[in-house]
């Protein structure tokens, strides 16, 4: 009996200790369960510091699969262009150079008190015919003269004003950005197809304030995905703004380019 006693592990000891007693009692469960309650946690412990380290070893090779595919490749390409054909046939010539103007040289006159007039001066119909230059040259009889900007006799392209992002004084809607936001919730017309699709979203757009203060050249620059709709009320409130603060550079009224989101939202 006492060498039972004095091992912990032996499961006799409970048997001495409720011997008489009512072994229905829980602890008494609870102790001859002891041994194998305690092998089953360190079981279970022993398997999921198992289990973490397969797993860590798992993702590492994963990881260093990835750092391969990564590595950027250093196969050397040969960029020499590939040898002519000789079957294929020669670049065509380059043009002719442009036929060459008659010209005649402007010499400055000089005053002398003792000069002799040797040849009579040229009529003013034949100096009207004559191409004066720098130099003195004879002409292809092919070349054609043409007119410089500014001489009024050509037909000179007026050219587009210079569109501005930043100026010294922006253009500005009546009243600010507040009316401005205030004015597309009272003018939009939600699209009832995007309503019934519960569609939302925020449209981009430009336009340029021109120096009266008119929109002009407005468009959509990213519109609400799967909603043209929406694009189109957004470009529609946008056309039908009043007249702008005019943008100033210099003190002087100049065109300017405005970007604006226009949102869509359900209440």
């Amino acid at each position: 009996m006492t060498a039972n006693w004095n091992s912990v592990v032996d499961d006799s000891r409970n048997d001495i200790v409720f011997e008489g007693r009512n072994q229905n009692y829980g602890a008494y469960e609870i102790r001859r369960r002891y041994n194998w309650t305690v092998t089953l946690i360190l079981g279970c412990m022993i398997g999921a510091l198992a289990l973490g380290m397969g797993i860590k070893f798992v993702l590492g090779l994963k990881s260093d699969d990835a750092a391969k595919e990564a590595m950027l490749d250093m196969t050397t390409i040969d960029l020499t262009p590939p040898p002519a054909d000789k079957n294929e046939p020669p670049p065509p010539p380059p043009p002719p150079p442009p036929p060459v103007l008659e010209t005649v040289k402007f010499v400055p006159p000089v005053i002398k008190d003792d000069a002799v007039e040797t040849d009579p001066p040229p009529p003013q119909d034949k100096l009207a015919e004559t191409n004066v230059s720098t130099v003195t040259q004879e002409g292809d009889g092919d070349a054609v003269v043409v007119p410089s900007e500014g001489d009024g006799k050509g037909v000179v392209e007026e050219k587009a004003p210079e569109i501005f992002t930043v100026v010294e004084e922006m253009p500005e809607f009546p009243g600010g950005v507040g009316e401005m936001m205030k004015y597309f919730g009272k003018n939009t017309q939600y699209p009832q197809m995007a309503k019934e699709a519960g569609l939302t979203g925020k449209c981009y757009l430009n336009f340029v304030v021109d120096p009266t203060g008119n929109i002009t050249n407005a468009k959509v620059v990213k519109g609400v995905p799967g909603c043209p709709e929406c694009d189109k009320e957004a470009l529609r409130v946008i056309k039908s703004m009043p007249n702008w603060k005019v943008g100033k550079q210099n003190g002087r009224a100049v065109p300017v380019l405005i970007n604006v989101p226009f949102n869509f939202t359900l209440k």
